[in-house]
């Protein structure tokens, strides 16, 4: 619960002060248990911060609402409202002198220095594994780490960042960072660094856990989606998912599959793949989890301008069973949710030489299409016809809450219009204060 949020609702609202104060102490106390004169206390401190805080202007103080929150566009879901949203902070962030910017949207950037690549990525652990630190730990760290290795790098290093509401057990960072350095001493990629607060300091209760890990790692050969090509095809190896098929099997009553996402056949088959003399040959590599192979497929050929036709025969199997299973039952679209798989995409001559240096860390793979010039969208060839294959307004509904989220949308155009206004406050902003601080630097 946030305290601070609900005290300012209440007093945007009219609320009584006092009425307030005490509403508000009520809830503290219920959620942290503690004495009422100290409920009391703090009720009134966080409505004093509030009311000074409060009314505010001034480009330090206030922002351009967009008039669209967060969950009713999608933002996080991986799915149309996140592109777009991703679209418009590449906007803000406009060109700049990296090799790989965020402006081609991979999942990991990279800048040239001392004649090679530094590249530099870093995820979210998956919001609702708060309840299983290990879990969250070991599948944002693997995440992280096949965003570096499909831009073509070595990781050399791993940050991590913790954050745990106020009412969190201190285990719960113990247990994220054992879950991280799982991955990283299976892999030999050290964690050097990271960051550890409250989410919210002392204004936000209860025992959430959020975070994230990043990596950075060097490279010699970028294989970027820019680089993909007409005549290509593309490759995609056997997947058990991570973060988000645990957090399936987890709240939909089936905890035997997440067994099945432990393991760190990606990262091995990466490996393989590097130190093998056709791994110069490959043009781009992605990982299959921004809303599933819809969500991938549609971004890579956006960045790269062409189209990419996904042929769906092959790709089922490609799924482990018990995962694809527990998808089948819960009527979860497999196209459409993170299956954790390399997507290799690479000319025609050599698909076969990458299979088998994959197939040397025991890991299968299978062409699962190709890529034409031509328009900028990609399609799902089934029964030898060409399907629309763009991705939804958010990734495949994977929780019995996300199932329920689904139901409710607002006007998808009506809510871009706000987006992109405030993106664009939020630009005008930026050349304020740089154009100050340049006067402040002459």
């Amino acid at each position: 619960m946030d305290v601070e949020e609900y005290a300012r609702r209440g007093l945007a609202e009219g609320r009584n002060e006092s009425a307030l104060i005490e509403s508000l102490a009520d809830h503290i106390v219920r959620m942290k248990g503690c004495n009422p004169s100290y409920a009391s206390a703090f009720a009134q401190a966080v409505i004093e911060e509030a009311k000074n805080s409060g009314g505010l202007s001034g480009d330090l103080f206030e922002f351009e609402p967009a008039g669209v929150c967060m969950g009713e566009f999608g933002v996080g879901s991986r799915g149309k409202g996140d592109f777009f949203a991703h679209r418009q902070i590449a906007r803000i962030i406009g060109k700049t002198s990296a090799s790989v910017g965020v402006d081609e949207m991979d999942d990991a950037g990279a800048v040239k220095a001392g004649g090679q690549y530094i590249v530099c990525t870093v995820d979210g652990m998956h919001s609702r594994l708060s309840d299983f630190p290990f879990l969250a730990g070991f599948h944002v760290t693997r995440a992280t780490l096949r965003d570096a290795y499909v831009m073509g790098a070595k990781p050399v290093m791993l940050f991590s960042d913790i954050h745990v509401a106020d009412d969190g057990d201190v285990a719960k960072i113990f247990d994220y960072t054992a879950g991280i350095t799982t991955v990283g001493e299976a892999m030999n990629v050290p964690l050097v660094t990271g960051s550890t607060l409250r989410i919210g300091g002392d204004m936000v209760l209860g025992n959430r856990l959020t975070g994230c890990v990043g990596a950075v790692g060097v490279a010699e050969h970028l294989t970027a989606r820019k680089s993909t090509r007409p005549g290509d095809v593309l490759l995609m190896t056997e997947g058990a998912g991570g973060g988000t098929i645990a957090t399936a099997a987890i709240y939909s009553g089936f905890p035997e599959v997440v067994e099945q996402t432990i393991n760190l056949n990606f990262l091995f088959a990466c490996e393989s793949l590097m130190k093998h003399p056709v791994f110069s040959r490959i043009h781009a590599m992605t990982d299959v989890t921004n809303g599933g192979l819809r969500g991938d497929a549609f971004e890579m050929a956006e960045t790269a301008g062409c189209r990419i036709v996904i042929d769906e025969t092959e790709i089922g199997s490609l799924v482990q069973p018990q995962v694809k299973e527990m998808l089948e039952k819960l009527r979860i679209d497999y196209l459409g949710v993170s299956l954790d798989s390399l997507l290799v995409v690479a000319p025609k001559d050599v698909a076969a030489e990458i299979i088998r240096a994959i197939g040397s860390a025991g890991v299968t793979m299978k062409q699962i299409g190709h890529v034409e010039a031509g328009k900028s969208e990609a399609v799902l060839r089934r029964d030898g016809r060409d399907h629309d294959f763009s991705p939804r307004f958010r990734e495949s509904a994977y929780t019995p809450v996300k199932k329920v989220a689904d139901t409710e949308a607002r006007d998808f155009e009506e809510m871009k219009n706000g987006v992109v206004r405030a993106s664009e406050a939020a630009i005008r902003k930026k050349e304020r204060v740089l154009a100050n601080l340049k006067k402040t630097a002459l």
